[in-house]
This record gives C-alpha cells, sequence and structure tokens, in this order.
C-alpha cells in the first residue's frame, strides 16, 4: 500500500523540482562570496556587502524552499514568528555592536 500525501486529503509541500531550484540557487549563493573572498580583487566594503546580501537571500531561500514557510503556512502565524525572531536578533546584534564600540571609545580616551 502506498502511503502518499494526496491520500488524506493534505497536498504535498512540495516537489523535486522546488527542491532543486533551492539547492541551486544555495551552491550559487555559497560559492559568489566564496569566490570573492578567495580572489581579494575587491575591497573589502565590497566584499562585505556581498556576503551579507548573498546571507540575506540565502536565509530567504532556505526558508522558501526547503522549509516551506510563506505568507499562507498556519494561517500566517509563522511569518509572524519569523517576524518577530528577526527583530529580536537585529536588537541583539545591533545592541551588541553599540555596546562594543562605545567600549572601545571609552576605552581608548586618553585622561
Amino acid at each position: 500500500m502506498s502511503h502518499s500525501a494526496n491520500q488524506h486529503g493534505v497536498t504535498p509541500h512540495s516537489s523535486v523540482k522546488s527542491y532543486m531550484i533551492g539547492f541551486i540557487l544555495s551552491v550559487i549563493l555559497t560559492g559568489i562570496p566564496f569566490w570573492m573572498v578567495m580572489d581579494g580583487g575587491a575591497s573589502h566594503g565590497t566584499i562585505l556587502s556581498v556576503v551579507l546580501v548573498c546571507a540575506v537571500v540565502q536565509v530567504l531561500v532556505h526558508l522558501g524552499f526547503f522549509l516551506h514557510l510563506d505568507t499562507k503556512s498556519e494561517g500566517g502565524w509563522n511569518m509572524v514568528a519569523i517576524v518577530f525572531a528577526a527583530i529580536i536578533i537585529l536588537i541583539v546584534v545591533v545592541g551588541s555592536l553599540w555596546i562594543m564600540w562605545n567600549l572601545n571609545y571609552n576605552m581608548m580616551m586618553s585622561h
């Protein structure tokens, strides 16, 4: 007896084509920053910005293609949870950078 997802009225989340698209995008989004860092031809600011953009896009690719999270799943509550987690992470990262910059500035001042 075959256990298909459609047997109980549940539609499958994704197809092999969707997984392959996600995989190929992930490989490309990993390869571009790796190549730029190993080549070293661009400025540090350019490399940093490309790495950050590729990282954010790769997170979105993983959420969409592999975790199947979108605005429609679970009545939109998954997206609310992701936005909340992103805000908390942003607060922690920006707060930590601000504290480290302040400590560096105050410790390096000559009195």
